[in-house]
């Protein structure tokens, strides 16, 4: 039985427990050095002083916390002794929007980036981001709630974009969509019941485009929030795509024009 679980360990190297710190002192130790986190986990309707201490100090340095079901804890644990906490490590840092839309500005370039509107699947995430790099784009945005974050399993996917493209990670991601229209961008939405065509849509300009969850698209407030809801063209008997290959369809449309123009 030991040698069927090591083996089935071997075959999942995305397993949760990629970047996983677990225990209250091994959490609070992390904390101290100013270990990036993603999130941390706690058990649900724990009031032990030591969980209250960890949740303070992770709210202090803008860590996500959130209450689990220790039935969760016991299932991402490789110990068996996570103690009511988990913590995600994150592998990089996340930046500021500021610091996006600096480095656009650096480069002389029309700000073109990637907000991801609670995109759940780490793999789905990583896809993402390394279209995003690969094209170009001057960031990705996520929510910090209902989203994945930067784990161990979203750098692998990646393919180490992320050590590369800036990720910011904001708490309103609709308000943070009314701050990039102040700034100047256009913001685009993905749907397949938009009202503007992927070849009529004008990319060329400061944009950023917004890319839905997995399962339900766009939320209404963030749809709400584009100036345009982009339909991608679909001549199959499926009427949705993948929401990594909707952001590569996307930017690279964006590519295009922005190549068009600069060539002439």
């Amino acid at each position: 039985m030991k040698e069927k679980n090591d083996q089935e360990r071997r075959r999942k190297p995305d397993s949760p427990a990629d970047g996983i710190i677990e225990g209250r002192n091994a959490v609070i130790e992390a904390l101290r050095v100013g270990t990036n986190m993603d999130k941390i986990l706690i058990a649900r309707g724990e009031t032990d002083a030591s969980l209250g201490h960890i949740a303070s100090k992770a709210r202090e340095r803008g860590i996500v916390v959130v209450e689990a079901d220790r039935r969760k804890l016991d299932a991402m644990s490789q110990t068996h002794s996570h103690q009511g906490v988990i913590a995600i490590a994150a592998v990089r840092e996340y930046v500021s929007v500021d610091d996006i839309l600096a480095r656009a500005k650096e480069r002389g370039e029309a700000p073109l980036i990637v907000v991801c509107d609670e995109i759940s699947d780490p793999h789905n995430l990583g896809a993402v981001i390394r279209t995003a790099e690969c094209a170009g784009a001057h960031g990705v945005i996520i929510p910090k709630r209902r989203s994945a974050g930067l784990t161990a399993v979203v750098a692998k996917t990646s393919a180490g974009a992320v050590s590369h493209l800036p990720v910011a990670r904001v708490s309103n991601l609709t308000a943070c969509l009314k701050e990039l229209k102040e700034e100047g961008l256009w913001v685009f939405g993905s749907a397949a019941e938009g009202s503007v065509g992927l070849y009529q849509a004008d990319l060329k300009g400061p944009a950023a485009i917004v890319i839905g969850s997995e399962g339900s698209g766009m939320s209404r407030l963030v749809a709400d929030n584009c100036d345009f809801i982009v339909s991608i063209p679909m001549r199959g008997k499926l009427n949705s795509l993948n929401a990594s290959a909707a952001a590569a369809i996307l930017l690279y449309e964006a590519v295009r024009q922005r190549s068009t123009e600069l060539n002439g």
